[in-house]
C-alpha cells in the first residue's frame, strides 16, 4: 500500500474525527479515500458504547443530571463510530455557543447537543429553527425576556452577528442596527416553559413554547425586505445571504483546513484561501444550504488533502485524539472527571466558552502554562505500555525485524502516530537523543521502553502540536 495512501487517510481521520490508531488507518486506505468520506458523512453506525442513562449508572456522581453531561460527551468523542457526527457537534458548539456558568442546567444543554447531533450535517436553515427554538439558547441569550413592546435585542444580534451573517464582508456591513431590532422583534413570543423543580425526581431539560399573545406581528422591514414576519421568515432571509455563504464557509475552512484569522477580522480581512471559499459558497447555495454537502466537496478538495499539519489541535482534539490513539476509556472507569479537568487547563472547557463568540483558535490555543499541560498528558499517555494502543505499536514495529536502528525507530513511531513529519532538524535531534542506546533488538525486554521513550520525544515537539 502506498505511503501517501494511509498519509492522506491519517490526515482525514484526524480532520473529520479525533485521529485513529494505524491499523484503522491502514483498513480505511485499503477501501479508499472517497468512500471512507463518504461513510463519515453517512454512518450507519452510531454506536458508541454507553447512552446516558446507562452511563449515569456507571458514574453514579452523574445521578439527576447533576454534573455528568460534559463528561458524557467526552466518552462519546473517544468511542462513537461515527466521529464526524462527534466532530460536527464540537464544530456547533464552537459557534452557537451556550455557557452552563449562567444556564446550570445540564439537561437543557444536552437536548441542544443532541440536536447538533441530528441536525448538524441537514440544512443551515432548519439548524438555524432549531438553535432559535431551543431552551439553553433561548435562556442563555435572554430570549425569554423578549417582549412585544419590550424587545430584547440579545438574541436578534448575535444571530445575525455570530451565528449566521457576520458583521461585514469585503469591508462591508452586513447589516444595520434597524434590523436587529426589526430581527428581534420577529422573535417575540419565543420562549421556555417554567423550569421544573429538582426535586424530588431531579431536573428536567427546558421545553420551547410560543406564545403567540407575546409575538410582534406588526409589519416589519429586514435586510431590505418588508412584511409580517416572523423568527422563520427573518431565518429564511438569512440563509439567502450571500454573507451567510461566506460565513459558513469561513467557519469550515478555519476548522477543518487552515487556521485563518479570528472572527472579529473577517470584515475588513480577505480569507486566506478565496477559491477554496468561492467554491464552499457555490456549494452552499447549490445544495439549498446543505451542510454535509458542503463537507464533501471540502473533503474531496485539494486544499483540505494538501493542508496536512497546518492546524494546531485544540485542546479537545488532543486529549481525545490521544486517547483514540492508545486505546484508554473504552470501557467504564472512575477518573473521567480528570480527563475533562485537563481539557480545562488547556484552555477549553466543554459547555463553557469564554464567551457567546466561542473559542479563538490556531496559536491562542498555546501559551506558557497550557503548554505544559498539553505536553505532560501526551507524552505521559504514548510513554506507557500497558496501553493497548501503544502495545500495537510496539508489535508493529518489532515486526519489521530483530532489530531496530536509531532512525528506523523515530521514522517508525512517527508513521504510526499518523505520518508525522519533522523538520530535518528535530528529526536529527530526535535520532541523536535515540543513538545514545544504539540499535535496539525488537525482542529485548527494554524495546518497549525504548519506543515510549521515543514516542515521548516526538510529542513534545512543535510539529505534533499541528493536525
Amino acid at each position: 500500500m502506498p505511503a501517501n495512501d494511509t498519509s492522506l487517510m491519517a490526515h482525514l481521520l484526524r480532520r473529520a474525527g479525533f485521529g485513529a490508531q494505524y491499523g484503522e488507518v491502514e483498513s480505511r486506505a485499503a477501501v479508499g479515500y472517497e468512500e471512507t468520506v463518504e461513510e463519515l458523512l453517512n454512518p450507519e453506525d452510531h454506536s458508541h458504547g454507553m447512552d446516558l442513562d446507562l452511563a449515569e449508572r456507571y458514574f453514579i456522581e452523574w445521578n439527576h443530571h447533576i454534573r455528568g453531561v460534559p463528561e458524557y460527551h467526552a466518552w462519546r468523542m473517544i468511542n462513537s463510530k461515527s466521529q464526524l457526527e462527534e466532530k460536527m457537534i464540537l464544530f456547533w458548539h464552537g459557534i452557537l455557543c451556550i455557557s452552563d456558568s449562567k444556564l446550570q442546567s445540564y439537561p437543557t444543554e444536552n437536548v441542544q447537543l443532541e440536536m447538533f447531533r441530528r441536525c448538524g450535517m441537514g440544512s443551515f436553515r432548519d439548524l438555524l429553527v432549531e438553535i432559535s427554538k431551543d431552551p439553553a439558547m433561548i435562556y442563555f441569550l435572554d430570549n425569554c425576556l423578549s417582549h412585544n413592546g419590550a424587545i430584547n435585542e440579545n438574541y436578534g444580534r448575535e444571530l445575525l452577528e455570530l451565528f449566521s451573517l457576520g458583521v461585514g464582508m469585503d469591508g462591508k456591513f452586513n447589516y444595520t442596527e434597524d434590523d436587529v431590532k426589526e430581527c428581534s422583534r420577529a422573535f417575540t413570543g419565543w420562549t421556555i416553559a417554567n423550569s421544573i423543580p429538582q426535586q424530588p425526581y431531579g431536573r428536567y431539560a427546558a421545553q420551547f413554547v410560543y406564545d403567540p399573545a407575546d409575538h410582534d406581528d406588526g409589519e416589519k422591514t429586514f435586510l431590505g425586505e418588508t412584511g409580517h414576519f416572523n423568527g422563520e421568515d427573518i431565518i429564511d432571509i438569512i440563509v439567502k445571504q450571500p454573507a451567510t455563504a461566506r460565513f459558513i464557509s469561513r467557519h469550515m475552512y478555519n476548522f477543518f483546513i487552515a487556521d485563518d484569522v479570528e472572527v472579529p477580522s473577517w470584515m475588513d480581512t480577505p480569507p486566506r484561501d478565496p477559491e477554496t471559499i468561492k467554491m464552499l459558497e457555490e456549494e452552499y447555495f447549490r445544495s439549498g444550504y446543505n451542510i454535509r454537502s458542503m463537507l464533501r466537496v471540502l473533503f474531496n478538495s485539494d486544499a483540505f488533502k494538501e493542508a496536512r499539519f497546518s492546524k494546531i489541535k485544540s485542546p479537545i482534539e488532543t486529549i481525545i485524539g490521544t486517547l483514540r490513539l492508545v486505546g484508554d476509556w473504552t470501557t467504564p472507569k472512575p477518573g473521567l472527571e480528570f480527563i475533562f479537568d485537563e481539557m480545562k487547563y488547556m484552555g477549553q472547557e466543554i459547555l463553557n466558552p469564554p464567551s457567546v463568540e466561542g473559542w479563538h483558535t490556531g496559536r491562542e490555543w498555546i501559551d506558557g502554562g497550557t503548554l505544559a499541560h498539553r505536553i505532560n498528558f501526551v507524552a505521559d499517555s504514548v510513554s506507557d505500555a500497558s496501553f493497548p494502543g501503544i502495545q500495537e505499536i510496539v508489535k508493529s514495529l518489532a515486526s519489521e525485524g530483530p532489530s531496530l536502528s536509531p532512525e528506523g525507530l523515530i521514522d517508525g513511531c512517527l508513521r504510526l502516530l499518523g505520518h508525522y513529519e519533522m523538520s530535518e532538524e528535530n528529526r536529527r535531534m530526535l535520532v541523536d537523543q535515540n543513538s545514545k542506546g544504539g540499535a535496539v533488538r525488537t525482542d529485548s525486554d527494554e524495546f518497549p521502553a525504548r519506543v515510549g521513550e521515543a514516542l515521548r520525544m516526538i510529542v513534545a515537539t512543535k510539529e505534533y502540536l499541528y493536525a
